[in-house]
């Protein structure tokens, strides 16, 4: 089991960094599928056609619950990051600030930082030190 091993206090924390990130990217896959108006207008601004929203949701909302189910979390995290690479590129490309180019960004470390916390596996793939802290 991932999870095995894990302090009590480093799973909850890392529940907290996996379940914040994704009640917001489900709400927006679903915002995404009934289309208001400022979803439609900002998706066009952003160079996409109408008829593209409710398949991004779609992708959006599929890629999210993957992510939140514990067995096939990894996966779920990778197919997050090239979404969330995606929304990166649109800004650059749409010539944004810097909030809506960072902000994704920030997601993905939300992303992978919940991951890092709930499954021992990762500190052995990513071997984070903290000044001072023993092996």
């Amino acid at each position: 089991m991932a999870g095995a091993g894990v302090s009590r206090g480093r799973r909850i924390a890392g529940w907290i960094l996996t379940v914040l990130p994704s009640l917001f990217l489900l709400m927006d896959g679903v915002m995404k599928l009934f289309k208001p108006e400022f979803v439609v207008s900002a998706t066009v601004r952003l160079g996409y056609a109408e008829n593209t929203i409710v398949p991004i949701g779609m992708l959006l909302i599929v890629c999210t619950l993957i992510y939140l189910l514990p067995s096939t979390s990894v996966l779920g995290a990778i197919l997050l990051t090239g979404y969330l690479g995606g929304a990166v590129a649109t800004h650059v490309r749409a010539g944004e600030g810097a909030f809506p180019i960072l902000f994704p960004v920030a997601f993905g470390i939300l992303i992978w930082g919940g991951l890092y916390l709930r499954d021992l596996r990762f500190k052995t793939l990513i071997p984070v030190r903290i000044s001072g802290e023993q092996s």
